[in-house]
């Protein structure tokens, strides 16, 4: 087993957590956050990897005969492509509309979010 695809994952994580860490913009703190979301990608297809694998399909050769891939790991892979892009146009729309109202996105200037 290659353990390269898990450095790569915890790479890109360590790389958007430390965009997020030192962000001053809330732009590109979702940026940031989707950043981190894609090692998840990274590290999903880590796991489903199989040298030799095809395509789960045993129309024409008996099961067993052959190595595949597993399909519920491309399940979830896609299925996590969806929610990030959903969570990212969530937080952009929250970003606008604080925008809007306090006329900034710097998160240093937003006083009324302190506690």
């Amino acid at each position: 087993m290659h353990v390269l695809p898990y450095l790569v994952a915890a790479w890109v994580f360590l790389a958007g957590c430390y965009g997020l860490a030192t962000s001053r913009n809330l732009i590109h703190a979702v940026g940031c956050l989707s950043v981190c979301q894609s090692a998840t990608y990274v590290l999903l297809l880590a796991v489903g990897y199989r040298d030799g694998g095809t395509a789960p399909v045993f129309s024409d050769l008996e099961p067993g005969s052959r190595p595949v891939v597993d399909p519920v790991v491309q399940a979830l892979a896609l299925t996590d492509v969806v929610v990030g892009a959903t969570v990212t146009a969530l937080l952009l729309a929250l970003v606008v509309q604080i925008s809007k109202r306090h006329r900034t996105v710097d998160p240093d200037e937003l006083s009324e979010l302190r506690g």
